[in-house]
Parts: C-alpha cells; sequence; structure tokens
C-alpha cells in the first residue's frame, strides 16, 4: 500500500474556499492524521511562508513574534500552534489589518487549548476545519475490510505490511500518552490514563456509565468525565449523544462512547488480521463505530445522536440536517432486513428515511421509507446526497 498516492480534494477545496471567507482558518484533528501534508499541498499553490512550533529554528523566528510576522506577505502557516497560545492576541491584531497583506493557516492536534484561546482571543475571525485519517471515500481504490481494520491514519493504512501497521498504531498511542497527554494533563499519572483508554475499549459502542472506571481506578467520577471530555478533545473519541422525544416512553438519557479510528481499536484489542477481526466477540461494535464514523464525515450533519428506550427499541445513529431526519442502521449481516426496532424508531421518530448499511452488495428497498445500502457505498462520493436527498421544489399553480 506504500506506493498508494492519495489527494485529499475535498478538504483542499474546503480549506481554500475558508481562506476566501476568513483571515485565520485552523485544521484541527488528532496528531499524524494528515494535517501538515494537507496545509502543504495548499501552501504550494500560493506565495506563503511556514513556521513549525517543534522545529528549533523556527521557534528561534519566532522569539519576536510580531517583528516576524508583522511583514508577511500572502499565506502564512503556523504548525502546532498549541505550543504557543501566546501568539493569538497578536494574530488578532494581524487579522484585523485592512487591507490584510496576508491570510493565516494554524494547525493544531490538542483542541482544548486551542478551542479556549480562539474563543478568548479570536471570536469572529476564525473558521475551523476538523479532519481525520483517510476516510473511505478519498481512497483511489476504496477496499473496506483493510480500512477497517487498519484505520485512516495514513502512516498506518499505508504501511507496507499488517505488522508494520499494527507496529505503528502501538508506538503511535505510546507517544500520545506519554508526550502530548502528558503535557496536557501533567497532574494526571501517565499510567492511569492509559489503563483508562483499554477500559474505553470495552466499552466501545455502549451506553456509558462512569462509575465502573471510576471504581477500577479508585478515581471519582466527575474525575472520569475529565478524563473522558480529554479524549473527545483530541480526536481519540467520539461521543455520541441520546436523542430525546416527547413520546411517553423512558428513553436512554446516557451518551455513547466509541474509539472514533477502527485501527486504533484494534489495536487494543490485539486484532491483526481479518480473520482475527471477523472472529473477535467486539466485531460488530466494531463494525457499528467504523460505519458511523464513515457517515459523519461523508455526510457532515448539524447534528449525530442515537435513540434507544428502555424497552428495546434503539437507532444506531440519526442525522439531522437543515432539520431533517435520517436514521442509520449498521448491520454487519448480508441481506438485513427490517426489525420491529426499525419500524418503532421510524415512527417514532418521524424519519424522512431509514438507512441500513449492511456488509453484503446489493442495494434494495425495505418497508416504506427503509433503504438497503452495502457499507461499501460510503465510498460512493453520491453517498450523501442518498442519505439526505435534494428536494425538488413544489411547483405553483
Amino acid at each position: 500500500m506504500m506506493n498508494v498516492m492519495i489527494v485529499r480534494a475535498n478538504l483542499q477545496s474546503a480549506i481554500r474556499k475558508a481562506l476566501r471567507r476568513e483571515r485565520i482558518v485552523a485544521i484541527l484533528g488528532p496528531r499524524q492524521c494528515g494535517k501538515t501534508t494537507l496545509a502543504r499541498s495548499v501552501a504550494a499553490t500560493l506565495p506563503s511562508h511556514w513556521f513549525d512550533l517543534e522545529d528549533p529554528a523556527d521557534i528561534d523566528r519566532l522569539q519576536d513574534p510580531a517583528a516576524a510576522l508583522r511583514p508577511l506577505r500572502g499565506l502564512v502557516v503556523i504548525d502546532e500552534i498549541q505550543l504557543r497560545p501566546d501568539l493569538f492576541p497578536l494574530l488578532r491584531v494581524l487579522a484585523d489589518r485592512h487591507p490584510g497583506p496576508a491570510r493565516f493557516l494554524i494547525l493544531g492536534s490538542a483542541s482544548p487549548t486551542l478551542v479556549r484561546h480562539a474563543s478568548e482571543s479570536l471570536a469572529g475571525r476564525l473558521e475551523t476545519i476538523i479532519m481525520g485519517g483517510f476516510s473511505l471515500r478519498e481512497l483511489p481504490h476504496p477496499d473496506l475490510e483493510p480500512h477497517w481494520l487498519r484505520g485512516g491514519f495514513p502512516r498506518s493504512f499505508l504501511a507496507p505490511s499488517r505488522p508494520t501497521s499494527f507496529l505503528w498504531r502501538r508506538q503511535f498511542l505510546q507517544t500520545l500518552f506519554q508526550r502530548d497527554l502528558a503535557r496536557l494533563t501533567p497532574a494526571t499519572p501517565t499510567p492511569t490514563l492509559q489503563r483508562f483508554w483499554a477500559m474505553l475499549a470495552h466499552c466501545h459502542g455502549q451506553v456509558w456509565n462512569g462509575a465502573d472506571p471510576a471504581r477500577s481506578l479508585g478515581v471519582s467520577e466527575p474525575t472520569i468525565r475529565r478524563y473522558l471530555d480529554l479524549l473527545e478533545g483530541v480526536f481519540l473519541i467520539r461521543i455520541l449523544k441520546p436523542w430525546h422525544a416527547n413520546l411517553g416512553k423512558r428513553q436512554v438519557r446516557s451518551p455513547k462512547v466509541y474509539i472514533r479510528d477502527s485501527g486504533l481499536l484494534h489495536c487494543l484489542f490485539g486484532i491483526r488480521t481479518i480473520p482475527d477481526l471477523l472472529s473477535h466477540p467486539r466485531c460488530g461494535a466494531s463494525w457499528e463505530g467504523y460505519l458511523i464514523e464513515e457517515v459523519c464525515q461523508a455526510v457532515q450533519p448539524d447534528e449525530a445522536c442515537f435513540w434507544a428506550t428502555h424497552t428495546g427499541a434503539e437507532l444506531d445513529l440519526l442525522l439531522i440536517k437543515d432539520g431533517r431526519r435520517v436514521g442509520v442502521e449498521c448491520k454487519r449481516a448480508t441481506s438485513p432486513g427490517l426489525t420491529p426496532s426499525m419500524r418503532i424508531a421510524l415512527q417514532d421518530l418521524d424519519l424522512e428515511r431509514l438507512i441500513v448499511l449492511h456488509g453484503g452488495k446489493e442495494r434494495y428497498a425495505l418497508a416504506g421509507k427503509a433503504i438497503a445500502l452495502p457499507a461499501t457505498d460510503l465510498a460512493d462520493p453520491s453517498f450523501p446526497t442518498r442519505v439526505f436527498p435534494t428536494r425538488r421544489p413544489r411547483s405553483s399553480r
């Protein structure tokens, strides 16, 4: 896989459009997801200046940041911006110049720091683009099983062999916890966070209950919530909130937790091959989390959540966009049918449509507003419009 060239055209286009709208654009995402490579592809087409805040030479250049940044013209890229939060007030001043000689593209892998300082200093001047690893639809030759197994981090997916990919993910997690997260939470012992992370793998796809990990780690539930927020803030987990409707039914009100990258999840489980994955007891939960992440990346909904009642009815994913509701169910079976739970979700949530993503190859209609699509359809650029078709304007008479 190492010889594959992956051009992330949609993200490149989104960044260029954002730079035309705003003076400052932030690309946020987990470490090693490809932010720097993407920024270089955008900067290559423009007059640009580059600062890497992990490069000693660039750190020296920014000893006097005003003197270094004020004269620059064109695009100014600052990588690992979370290492220099003192730059945010200066960026506000430089962005407010009229006419503005420069635009700023800032890259960061620690969302909590960036969001806090951006809200304080750059409100109304900043557009944020969230990115992750490669999605299935970005691959030139989409192959679902290797992507599901290895995940989307470029160096994991493009590794020349399965053992190399697995080793990279294991070393990535070790570095992340011992360096990046230790920097964000110096008062928290690294082994405690690593144990919590391992616990999350076994909670993947389940309704969250903080009492059990709090008891196991010997800490309070508010502390566990702080750990959870930290891992969400550095884009390692997705917290899927429950949807509440006034239905006269007891509904689940706790969130679900998913490890966002399937390759990292499999690394925690020690899964190295597709046969290992397919025979693993958590295969179904892995499949569900993988598809949820792919759907959210493809559709970019205004809101994504799940729905469940205490009597057993549930919906894996509820997407809301422009006020429209679409449900998504994730099934490993190759030809799933419409279940009683799906019928209840269609009726109770007043869904515009229900999509059942499955492990087979056929597209077919189910009852009423429900359709079944193969999971490989996620690679099709038209998938978002299949989820939310463009409405035809009503003809007036």
